[in-house]
Parts: structure tokens; C-alpha cells; sequence
């Protein structure tokens, strides 16, 4: 049976538990949040000790884990088994192994939970395993967010807290932080643990916790660049090349790419709507203002040929055609280019 993650979570707070569990996907973080939910709540601890197995992929097979699985529970209602790294498992997808899955799966002990955690990897749903697993077991894939999914996920993940947080606040950790769930959940709890009562997670905070300099960060160089303010951008830039560790290039480049290709995309929207900044994850009206300044300042064709220099910059900073430039030097001059608008083809030479 294919469920996601809300449907798993709602049974096992109603304490319903599955024989067979197949959590697998790219994104790692809820393969691991169920699993360890699974592992601390299905059996009260002082009956661990006997029913809980824990075993990892590359240190098993298939007939120690089914050989573990078949087990009675000693003196509890349930036993435990669960496979971590299962993707490492040698011989989970042969065929000399499948026969022996498929009896113990169309036939599994109804008082063992067994749990296969498959990470940052997917099984052949077309395979006979998948198939198998699709109609005898609990099976969750855990995709990566794309981009614009995120700034929703952070507020959904705030609001189970029972806190708020800014729609500032949200792009910030959008921006900085990215799509990795386990990075961006880690961050959210340690805003948690620092907000005042009464008070949510606001742009203050983020700054403050996750490391974000008030006045000398990317996103205040995106500000500057949309705002065509020369004197900061180099102050910027200026920090940024005192503080290479804190601000490193390729991140940064990463979101002012981020930043113009969703730009190019509202420029061919024509006349973008509420609809179609929120498709491109631009939730806050903070953010849609400077999105909506930056198309009056830099047309489709100069936004085009931005993307074309942030493409060149990338390319500098992996050692292509770049010297003897540091990252700041590749940094700033990017930046340069952008607010003086140099024919594109005396940069790269036709």
C-alpha cells in the first residue's frame, strides 16, 4: 500500500502498526523520522531489551533479517526489526532472495513490525520486488522539495510547533538554508528553542541564530543590486572578502541564480499575477515587492544575459578561464557587470 508521510504518522499516533514498513526516497528526512518514531514508541523501553532489533544494510542479508522477523515476541505484544541503510543490503533486490521475501511478505508475523529503511534511492516500482512491496507492505517515498515547495513546508512545520514565523523570516531560511529537510528542521528547532514567549520566528532571529549578518548578507546584496545601490553592494562585498568562511561563492551564487531565473520566468509571465509569483514559491508580499522592482529594472533581455554572467561566474569559481582570481574577485566583478550593463559579447567575447 502506497501512503505518504501524513497518512503513516496519523496511524502511528493511533498506535496502528503495520507488519511491514518500506520507507525509501531521495529526501532521507522522513525515511528517518518515521523510523525513529517506529523505533522509540512501538515498544515501551523496558521491553526493548529483548524485541527490538536494530540491523544495518551492509552488515546483513536478507535470511538474518526474515530470520529475525519471524521471531515471537518474548513476554510483549510486539517485536521490533528494523533494517537501517537497507539499500545497503546485498542481496535485497536478487533473484535467488525474492522467493523468500515474497513468503514471508504474503504471509508476515502479525505480532513483528519490521522496518525497512531505504535511503536516498527508490526501488523499480516496475521490478517484481516493487510491485510486491506496493500490494504487501506500508511503502512511503520521500521526494526532495522542489524550490517553491519550501517556503509552505517551513510554515507548515512552524505552525505543528505551535508557533509563527514572518514571511520574511520564511525566505530567509528558503534562501540560506535550501531544500535539505534535515538541515532546515534542525535550524527551525533551534529558532524554537530561542523565541520569547508571545512571540514567533521572525527576520531578527534568523539572523541572529542561523548566522546571517544583519546588514552583510546575500540577501542584502540581492537588495542592493535590485535597488542599483553601488555603495552597498561594494560594502557588502567588502565583507564578504574579509569573511570568505562565512561567505562562501558558490552558495551565493547559487541564490542570485535562483533569484534571476525566477526573474526571467515572471518576465515571460507577461504581466505576473499573485498566482504566478506563489508558483514560483515567492509567498511573502515582501518578497513579491522586490521581485516586482527588479522587473522594472532589469528587462527580460538584461535579466537573460545576468543568467548568462552568473553561469560564467560559476565557471570561474570551478578554475575555468578564471586565473588568478579569488572567489571575491570573481564575486565582484559579477557584480560589477550586473550593475553596469557591458555588451554581454565584450565579456565573452562574442
Amino acid at each position: 500500500m502506497l501512503s505518504t508521510p501524513d497518512e503513516i504518522l496519523q496511524q502511528l499516533r493511533q498506535r496502528q502498526y503495520a507488519p511491514v514498513y518500506f520507507l525509501q526516497g531521495e529526501e532521507p528526512y522522513y525515511v528517518d523520522y518515521i523510523a525513529d518514531i517506529l523505533e522509540k514508541h512501538v515498544l515501551p523501553e523496558h521491553d526493548r531489551g529483548f524485541n527490538q532489533v536494530v540491523l544495518y544494510g551492509k552488515d546483513t542479508d536478507v535470511a538474518a533479517i526474515l530470520g529475525q522477523a519471524r521471531r515471537f515476541p518474548m513476554m510483549a505484544e510486539r517485536s521490533v526489526v528494523i533494517v537501517k541503510e537497507a539499500q545497503a543490503v546485498a542481496d535485497l533486490e536478487s533473484e535467488k532472495a525474492f522467493p523468500f521475501l515474497e513468503a514471508y511478505l504474503k504471509n508476515p508475523l502479525t505480532t513483528t513490525v519490521l522496518v525497512f529503511c531505504y535511503k536516498h534511492k527508490t526501488l523499480d516500482a516496475r521490478k517484481k520486488l516493487g510491485k510486491l512491496l506496493a500490494e504487501k507492505a506500508v511503502v512511503m517515498t520521500s521526494k526532495k522539495l522542489y524550490d517553491n515547495q519550501v517556503p509552505a513546508w517551513i510554515t507548515s512545520y512552524v505552525r505543528g510547533k505551535k508557533q509563527q514565523i514572518t514571511g520574511q523570516a520564511t525566505a530567509m531560511l528558503a534562501e540560506y538554508i535550501g531544500t535539505e529537510l534535515g538541515r532546515l528542521t534542525n535550524e527551525i528547532d533551534k529558532l524554537l528553542l530561542n523565541v520569547k514567549p508571545g512571540q514567533g520566528i521572525d527576520e531578527e532571529l534568523v539572523q541572529q541564530m542561523v548566522g546571517i549578518s544583519k546588514d552583510y548578507n546575500i540577501f542584502e546584496l540581492q537588495k542592493a543590486l535590485v535597488q542599483r545601490d553601488v555603495l552597498k553592494a561594494n560594502r557588502i562585498l567588502s565583507y564578504f572578502e574579509a569573511n570568505p568562511k562565512a561567505n562562501p561563492l558558490i552558495p551565493n551564487l547559487t541564490l542570485l541564480f535562483g533569484f534571476f531565473t525566477k526573474l526571467l520566468v515572471l518576465h515571460q509571465r507577461g504581466n505576473p499575477s499573485d498566482a504566478d509569483f506563489k508558483k514560483l514559491g515567492i509567498m511573502n508580499s515582501f518578497a513579491q515587492k522586490e521581485y516586482s522592482q527588479a522587473l522594472r529594472v532589469y528587462d527580460f533581455g538584461r535579466t537573460r544575459d545576468i543568467i548568462h554572467l552568473l553561469r560564467r561566474a560559476d565557471l570561474q569559481s570551478k578554475g575555468v578561464e578564471s586565473g588568478s582570481m579569488s572567489d571575491g574577485e570573481i564575486l565582484r566583478e559579477l557584480v560589477f557587470l550586473i550593475l553596469h550593463p557591458v555588451p554581454l559579447s565584450a565579456v565573452v567575447g562574442g
